[in-house]
């Protein structure tokens, strides 16, 4: 379907690795993998990873990104490059954003940070090339999946407007202990962020910021109960996309009943003068460990009153836990986040789209159905389609 491409992947760490063997893995996307890191070794080891993980024989290279700027070396692979996926962390987007502008790359990355993707919106404005943002679990799929249960609710009920949209996503571990019922399951680097920065949401069919950590729900997901809270950054730009169409819509982050609790009572005692986001990430990685053992829990519905006034909803959820990829077992948030990245990656080169590309732009049903996706989420473990009186 496609020719060959060189595709580029900033940054080593386990998503980096992740896509980068997804990709490499595909029989039928036939591609040369480039990953960079300012550490030469981490470059290096995650080659060796990838290629250990391969069922067949594919092309994969290691190479050296300076912390600021660009290099010889750098320039040359990006000369060559087809398309940067962005792994590394938010702060850096705006700078592969300028980079895949300057190398004529189109352009993917994960980040959801608000401030760095209106940056990255300002430099592929009029871009010849593509640039999806936030595309990885959650800004990404969640968001394209709430969009595609919202067109169905629209099109199967005959409405334009409807009450009430929620997306929640959790990356827990599958045990859980107190006092603070988690553990990490991927880099703590940016979770006291989502916990402190205001959260974008619709209320009464206008886009608003609210506090973080300001609804706290208990519901209960393929008889699990969980609990959930508004956090920063997951909802993209669906609030934008879909205000004055939609009454209610949010993002929440899904956890184990009594995280919360946990993390209000910290963030209480914290004394104003000090750095909250630092210092509740100070705790928390002090306290929370590390674990491999995951899981990925996905959930969004679509509520609102169908042509005749009866009030309807349709749901989706799904339980991702760690799988094989090739040789290699990738844990539930790898696959998650680095399948729409590749899925986005899969589109982009067919050279459809250029400029930025949000997540309420990108077909749903294309999407949902392309290879890398399927791979990894399969069907819903559960559908459900409502009626309530």
């Amino acid at each position: 379907m496609y020719q060959k491409h060189q595709i580029v992947i900033a940054g080593a760490g386990g998503i980096g690795r992740a896509v980068g063997l997804i990709l490499a893995e595909q029989k039928d996307f036939s591609c040369a993998v480039f990953i960079g890191d300012v550490n030469p070794a981490a470059a290096e080891d995650a080659v060796n990873w990838i290629k250990e993980g391969l069922t067949h024989e594919e092309e994969v290279n290691a190479f050296v990104m300076p912390m600021e700027g660009s290099s010889p070396e750098m320039d040359k692979v990006f000369d060559r490059g087809a398309i940067i996926l962005d792994c590394l962390p938010g702060s850096q987007a705006p700078r592969m954003a300028r980079m895949a502008r300057k190398h004529q790359m189109h352009y993917a990355n994960l980040t959801e940070y608000v401030k760095e993707t209106n940056e990255v919106i300002a430099i592929a404005e009029g871009a010849e090339q593509g640039f999806v943002l936030q595309t990885g679990l959650a800004p990404g799929f969640i968001n394209v999946l709430a969009n595609q249960l919202y067109k169905k609710f629209c099109r199967d009920y005959g409405v334009e407007k409807v009450e009430r949209i929620k997306m929640k996503v959790g990356a827990l571990t599958q045990h859980a202990e107190a006092p603070h019922f988690y553990g990490f399951t991927w880099s703590p680097v940016g979770v006291a962020t989502e916990y402190l920065k205001d959260a974008i949401v619709v209320r009464d069919y206008k886009t608003r910021e609210v506090p973080a950590l300001s609804e706290c729900e208990t519901l209960v997901i393929d008889g699990i109960t969980y609990e959930d809270n508004l956090t920063s950054g997951g909802a993209a730009d669906l609030p934008d996309a879909l205000q004055g169409k939609v009454k209610d819509l949010d993002y929440k982050t899904l956890r184990y009943p009594g995280h919360y609790r946990w993390v209000a009572d910290i963030v209480s005692a914290i004394p104003e003068a000090e750095d909250t986001v630092q210092k509740l990430q100070d705790i928390m990685q002090s306290s929370i460990p590390s674990v491999e053992d995951d899981v990925v829990i996905v959930y969004a519905s679509v509520q609102g009153f169908d042509s005749q006034g009866v009030l309807r909803a349709l749901q989706a959820a799904y339980r991702i836990e760690p799988m094989m990829v090739g040789n290699k077992k990738l844990r539930a948030i790898q696959t998650t986040t680095a399948s729409p990245l590749a899925e986005s990656a899969r589109m982009l080169l067919s050279n459809k789209w250029n400029g930025v590309v949000f997540q309420s732009q990108i077909d749903p049903e294309e999407f949902m159905n392309g290879v890398f996706v399927t791979d990894v989420y399969g069907k819903p473990t559960s559908e459900a389609q409502a009626e309530m009186v």
